[in-house]
Order: structure tokens, then C-alpha cells, then sequence
């Protein structure tokens, strides 16, 4: 069994490797072939007033050979920030964190692998902006506007790069040392035009995609401001009620199926939260403490599957707006890009080994 880190990730994990693996592992969710379940998140009340505990998994796998569940456990604070409201997170003290992706064979059904889960996350994050955008986004599109200067921003460029010519970035974020930061770092590793903007409305004039990489707790989307003809990206920060109304087209890369049986407890929220003390007066202002919002709620919807097989157009005229999302559909990210971590590590003759039978046991469970 290996044990595989952030710094290997980052190491063996490209951005095209990422997204195609997502685009077999969509495709074979389509097929019947693949099977997740949303996110499930269950939350409880620290001793600390102002704390949660989290903790959050997402699971999937396929006839191919892998299935994986990913486990988060965190602290969750939410705190006002240069008049944002974010949430922050946390194992064991701040700039810390448990993350770990759990991979294993449908053959055999062995471990095959432990996996940070940071770096990972970011490239398929930044993988399926680059699928949707790949899909509905003008061909002639050349300039990004980004809300956000951490390490999401980052790996949404390099991926974004992929699949349209950008030429010009527009960035804001509230934090003026981390938006100065992020600019020289682009203009190095890209070289391109990295504009620094002192506020968010100025990121949506005169750009062709615009994305929210943030960890606010609060709407940074702005629909009054959003432009013809702009392809919308949302991470965090999730679009205000203005925007989803201004949304031409939005794309679902996948929906997670029900349960055998039961099309009643099918839904397509992104994730799913159970609380313990439901009562307690946290949940009046922490985010987890409400239901998943649901963008495309207008007819506005199509599916990933629909359009590669024709039944549905993405973008139908260069004055749209148009929108993407993954869905719920995350278990079935993590097994495929894992799968292909895993593989990559095996082939280069990297990762921790660890004995297998550490993790086996002779007493039927």
C-alpha cells in the first residue's frame, strides 16, 4: 500500500491529466458504469461558541477498478474579514489540516493507497472549471476576471490556460499583499497580463470568463454586473439571486443517483448536512447550518451527458451568459483522479510503502 503526499501530487498530477480522468469517469457515470453519493457532512458544536466540528466525506467508484471515499475532519470559524464574511478551517491549529483520500480495488477489494487530499483537490476543482468552460465558454475568449488570490486561483489559471488563450487575468482579492503576490507569481509562471484590481466590480469590466475562487460564506457573484456573452465560475462564494435570474445556460457535469429503490431520497444538492443539537443557536449564522443553494433553478439547466450525446446545446449564441457547476458528483472525481495519482506513482516507483496487511484483519467484520 503507498502512502502519497501533497508534494508527490503536485509532482505526478498535471492539469490535462486531471480532466481527462474526470471525463471518463462523467462519461462512465453516464453509462450506468460508475455510482457515487453527494457529499455528506455531519456537524457538531464545539466548546467554543463561535466552533464547529466538521466532518464531511464524499465516496464513488467504478467497474474500471477503483473506488475511493474522501474524508475531511475539520474546525469550522466564521470571522468578518476586510467586510467579508469567510469561513475558516482547521486540524489541530490554524494553517493545519485532515484531509486524506482512501483508495481500493473492486477485485480484490485491498487498500491500495492513502492520499492527501489538498493538492488533489485543487487540480479537480480547477478541472471541471476547465471542462464547463471548455463547453460554454466563447471559442474567442482571451481575458479572466478572478476573485480570489489563493492557491484555488492558482490552479484555475493553469487549467484554464488549457482550454482557451487567455491573454489577460483582471484579480481582486480584499487582502492587497496576497492580490500583489498572486500577480507576480502568474506573470512569472504564464507570462501574462495580470491585472491587480483595488475593487471587486472593476475584475467584471470587459472579460470573457469570470471566476470566484473564496472561501466567503456570502454571494461574491454580482448579477448586476455580470456582461454579455461572460462564462461564469463559482467556487465558493456562491452567485447572489441576481445572477442565477441572468444565467442563459447552466451546466451540470453530473447527479448523483438514488439509491436503489428509493427515487424518493434522490436530490441534486450538492452536499447533504446533519447536525447534532439542531436547536443550538450556531446554526443561525454559520453557513453549514442551511441547506446546499441550488443554481439553475429557472429551466436554465442542462446536463454534461445530454450534451455530449447531442440531446442538449451548451452555449447557443455569443451574447449568453452561461454557468457551470459539477453537481454532487465529487465521490466519483475522487476515485478517478486518485486512480490516476495512484497509477502514476506506481510507474515512476514513488510513494510511501507501507505493508498492506496493517490494514487486513482475520475476523470477519
Amino acid at each position: 500500500m503507498l502512502l502519497i503526499n501533497n508534494a508527490l501530487v503536485k509532482q505526478l498530477l498535471t492539469p490535462r491529466m486531471t480532466r481527462e480522468a474526470l471525463l471518463v469517469a462523467y462519461d462512465d457515470l453516464a453509462r450506468g458504469d460508475a455510482v457515487c453519493r453527494p457529499r455528506i457532512d455531519i456537524r457538531i458544536p464545539a466548546q467554543k461558541p463561535e466552533r464547529v466540528y466538521q466532518w464531511g466525506s464524499m465516496e464513488g467508484g467504478s467497474i474500471r477498478g477503483y473506488f475511493a471515499i474522501r474524508m475531511k475532519s475539520d474546525v469550522l470559524v466564521e470571522q468578518q474579514y476586510h467586510g467579508a464574511r469567510t469561513q475558516e478551517k482547521f486540524a489541530q491549529r490554524p494553517g493545519l489540516y485532515c484531509g486524506l483520500i482512501f483508495l481500493t480495488s473492486i477485485e480484490t477489494a485491498e487498500p491500495l493507497a492513502f492520499i492527501n487530499d489538498g493538492h488533489l483537490q485543487h487540480m479537480r476543482v480547477a478541472a471541471d472549471s476547465a471542462i464547463g468552460t471548455a463547453i460554454l465558454a466563447r471559442k474567442d475568449a482571451t481575458s479572466l476576471g478572478m476573485l480570489g488570490s489563493g492557491e484555488m486561483a492558482r490552479a484555475h489559471i493553469e487549467s484554464l490556460l488549457e482550454v482557451r488563450d487567455i491573454k489577460t487575468v483582471k484579480v481582486y482579492s480584499p487582502t492587497p499583499a496576497n492580490r500583489e503576490r498572486f500577480a507576480d507569481d502568474m506573470r512569472a509562471k504564464f507570462d501574462i497580463d495580470i491585472v491587480v484590481c483595488g475593487d471587486p466590480r472593476e475584475v467584471y469590466a470587459g472579460v470573457d470568463l469570470l471566476a470566484a475562487c473564496t472561501d466567503s460564506v456570502t454571494p461574491v457573484i454580482r448579477g448586476e454586473w455580470l456582461q454579455p456573452g461572460m462564462h461564469v465560475i463559482s467556487i465558493g462564494g456562491r452567485p447572489d439571486a441576481a445572477s442565477d435570474a441572468r444565467f442563459d445556460v447552466v451546466l451540470r457535469l453530473g447527479l448523483s443517483p438514488a439509491p436503489v429503490g428509493r427515487s424518493d431520497l434522490g436530490t441534486a444538492d450538492e452536499y447533504l448536512g446533519y447536525l447534532a443539537q439542531p436547536n443550538h443557536p450556531v446554526w443561525e449564522t454559520v453557513k453549514g447550518g442551511k441547506p446546499a443553494p441550488t443554481v439553475g433553478s429557472r429551466g436554465t439547466e442542462v446536463m454534461y451527458a445530454d450534451v455530449l450525446a447531442g440531446r442538449a446545446v451548451g452555449r447557443s449564441n455569443e451574447a449568453q451568459i452561461t454557468f457551470s457547476e459539477r453537481g454532487n458528483i465529487q465521490g466519483a472525481q475522487f476515485y478517478a483522479v486518485a486512480g490516476a495519482v495512484y497509477e502514476a506513482a506506481l510507474k515512476s516507483g514513488q510513494g510511501r510503502e507501507v505493508p498492506t496487511d496493517w490494514f487486513l484483519q482475520d475476523i470477519r467484520d
